[in-house]
Formats: C-alpha cells, sequence, structure tokens
C-alpha cells in the first residue's frame, strides 16, 4: 500500500478535479458549459459542453476508483490538450487562435500563460502518469515500462 501511495494521491486529486470540473458543466451551463464554449469559439457549444462534462465525470470517477485507469486517463488527455489549445495558447501567443478567442488579461506571453495553464499542466502530467502506471488496455498488452502484468 505505500508503495502505491503516490500513485493514489495522484489519481485521487486528478479524477477529483475532473469531476468536479465535469459536474459544473451541468450544474452552471453558462459559466462552465455551454456559455463557455461559445465564448471561446467552439462548435455545437450546446451539445459539445455536455457531452465533454460526462466524459470528464465518468472518466474522472474511473480514474479515482483505478477502473481502467489507463484508458480514461487517454480520454482526458484529449480533453485536456484540447482545453490547452482553445484556451491556454492564445495567451502565450497574445492574440487569438482561429476561432479560439484571447481572454482579456494584463499580461501575455510565456509566464501569463504558465500562470493560467497551472492547473491544466499540472492535470496534463497527471494524466501522463495515470495513463503509464495504469496503461492503456484498449486491446493491448502493457508496454515495457508498466510494472504489472495484464
Amino acid at each position: 500500500m505505500r508503495r502505491n501511495l503516490p500513485m493514489i494521491l495522484i489519481r485521487v486529486i486528478v479524477g477529483v478535479v475532473f469531476v468536479t470540473e465535469g459536474a459544473l458543466k451541468f450544474i452552471h451551463p453558462v459559466e462552465f458549459g455551454s456559455g463557455r464554449f461559445a465564448a471561446i469559439g467552439l462548435p455545437d457549444a450546446q451539445i459539445l459542453a455536455p457531452f465533454v462534462g460526462a466524459i470528464e465525470v465518468a472518466s474522472g470517477v474511473a480514474i479515482v476508483l483505478n477502473l481502467f485507469a489507463g484508458d480514461a486517463a487517454l480520454v482526458l488527455l484529449a480533453v485536456i490538450v484540447t482545453a490547452l489549445v482553445t484556451t491556454k495558447l492564445p495567451v502565450l501567443v497574445g492574440r487569438p487562435l482561429g476561432p479560439f478567442t484571447l481572454v482579456k488579461l494584463p499580461h501575455y506571453g510565456v509566464l501569463a500563460f504558465l500562470h493560467e495553464a497551472r492547473v491544466d499542466l499540472c492535470m496534463l502530467f497527471g494524466l501522463l502518469a495515470v495513463a503509464i502506471e495504469g496503461g492503456v488496455r484498449m486491446g493491448r498488452r502493457r508496454q515495457w515500462y508498466q510494472s504489472k502484468p495484464l
């Protein structure tokens, strides 16, 4: 148990953050769901936001319970990379990127990006750790760097 404690702690915080953010898309849709998705320029926000919210809740629970955690992490990696590209990359470059709007901030550039993306980056690396540790089971065997056999 003690040997697994660091990964358990990573799974718990990553899972709780995604469950919370997914639930907020349903509880406060204007601020965190379809309203936010439309404001940043994502298409079909009324459909996309609840879909992403459901994925975040289901995958977050799977990660906390360690049920196909590697597969759930892979799905959430797509979500977090999309979030970084659509909301944080414009902050890095200091201008809108395609349809993705730029939020009004006092500063733009690398430091502003790192500040605005701090939670997203933590989730990105946490998900990578879960994916490596949990393995992606979607029909494949574990790789050499994963400690447990299937």
